[in-house]
């Protein structure tokens, strides 16, 4: 009869285990996130959320129909709620700020903001600096705007900047409120931070001192002090929702919220307070300011759709990465090297917040650590008890915030970013056309420099 058990156990199991072919949905979405603007854009600009909503919910209902895992869609439900409302709740209230620089849009200039923003990131997170300095940076650049400029802003804004604090990229707050200490990453990611937005200001400069163009006299106002900012009290809303961010059950144990069966916590007051926020912020906001950032929802909308594509649709990747580097062959190729190009790929091509989990838990359960005791991830992120904790922590947290630079889909802001640049006039680059013209040619021989430098012979 324990026999029988057993054996009925052991087929439930296979049954219910994620079938490798279920990624297709996945992969058929993003050749058409690729392909669709540019070969067949009426029809993609017309349906692209039918389509979106209907691949995400062949997935869903595989899992709930087929595999009778409700665990799943529903976290990932709950994890596009939490991406979505601090993206929208931080694209509507820096919507609100006008933010004029009166200076030519030289190259020095240029590199300056773009350095300005890889800090601010680590201290409003890569979308607060994104949304907030995206119009400004296109104003400054007006008559000489041109793609490598809206490329660049992507690497060192959105993605690169924010590797210093929890509050930079979304991996990392998820590090903090496991029980990786705040100012670990400051420490311990300042060195490969530093060379590698040098080497990216190195790749623009090269690029931008060769635009011959330069913005009109007429963009400067004599009268104007060199930084004008109009809507200054849409300063306090953005405070108010870097603030909110922290309201997070891991790090406040009263704060009510949904418990997964896997022991994920999350909240719903959070996301509420950030959505009245948002709200209050554009009624409250200058219509000075609404009126001359030309603010409108359309790239926010075209976010939110994708993104419910993506996060449906990607379950059944997360699930295969996730069972892979938890079994015998996986924790055994676990090192160094294979954490960084492991975690960064997959941080491209998947969304980086569960990616920099699921190995995370993956690389501390190889070395008889648990990610979810904060006693265990302290003593991680601590070195001296487990043999190179600190160097694989650290391949998987610059991992997954450098290489989320190297896709559209690769951290929130990119997307919405190439949003914006295109609803502005400026013509970007194709899904692969991104890829093979910018990111392999310029961004991967710098994430291979922090690798041989850092990781390959540590």
């Amino acid at each position: 009869m324990s026999q029988l058990a057993e054996t009925t156990s052991i087929a439930s199991i296979q049954q219910n285990t994620t079938p490798a072919w279920l990624v297709l949905p996945f992969a058929v979405l993003l050749c058409m996130i690729a392909t669709g603007p540019l070969l067949y854009a009426r029809f993609w600009h017309k349906h692209y959320p039918k389509v979106a909503l209907i691949l995400a919910g062949l997935v869903g209902e595989y899992y709930l129909l087929v595999l009778h895992d409700f665990y799943k869609p529903i976290e990932a439900l709950m994890e596009y709620i939490q991406f979505i409302t601090l993206i929208g709740a931080l694209y509507i209230a820096s919507g609100g700020i006008f933010i004029r620089i009166n200076k030519p849009g030289t190259p020095f200039t240029n590199l300056g903001l773009l350095c300005a923003g890889a800090v601010l990131a680590n201290l409003i997170g890569t979308t607060g600096a994104s949304m907030l300095l995206i119009k400004p940076y296109m104003r400054l650049n007006k008559a000489r705007i041109r793609v490598y400029h809206m490329i660049f802003f992507i690497w060192m804004v959105s993605n690169v900047g924010g590797a210093l604090t929890p509050i930079g990229d979304p991996p990392l707050f998820l590090g903090f409120i496991k029980g990786v200490p705040f100012f670990w990453t400051l420490y311990h990611n300042g060195l490969p931070w530093l060379v590698a937005l040098g080497l990216l200001s190195m790749a623009f400069l090269a690029f931008d001192i060769r635009n011959p163009h330069t913005a009109p006299a007429s963009l400067q106002d004599p009268g104007q002090s060199v930084l004008h900012i109009v809507g200054k009290r849409n300063l306090l809303w953005l405070t108010l929702i870097i603030t909110t961010v922290f309201l997070d059950p891991h790090i406040f144990s009263w704060v009510p919220a949904i418990t997964t069966h896997a022991g994920q916590s999350f909240s719903f007051l959070r996301e509420i307070i950030l959505l009245g926020v948002a709200g209050l912020s554009y009624q409250c906001a200058s219509r000075e300011a609404l009126a001359t950032n030309g603010f409108t929802l359309e790239p926010l909308k075209e976010v939110v759709i994708i993104f419910v594509g993506i996060f449906g649709t990607m379950i059944p990747a997360l699930d295969l990465v996730s069972r892979f580097a938890a079994s015998e062959a996986g924790s055994a190729l676990i090192t160094p090297n294979t954490l960084y190009w492991g975690t960064g790929i997959c941080s491209s091509m998947l969304d980086n917040a569960p990616t920099y989990l699921n190995f995370g838990a993956a690389c501390m359960a190889a070395q008889g650590a648990d990610i979810t005791k904060t006693t265990d991830v302290l003593a991680y992120a601590a070195g001296g008890v487990f043999p190179h904790s600190i160097l694989r922590l650290k391949a998987l947290t610059i991992a997954s915030v450098f290489f989320g630079a190297a896709t559209y889909i690769g951290n929130g802001p990119n997307f919405m970013v190439k949003s914006i640049a295109e609803h502005e006039g400026v013509h970007m680059p194709s899904f692969f056309g991104y890829i093979f013209r910018f990111v392999v040619p310029f961004l991967l021989p710098v994430l291979l420099i922090i690798w041989l430098l850092f990781f390959a012979f540590a």
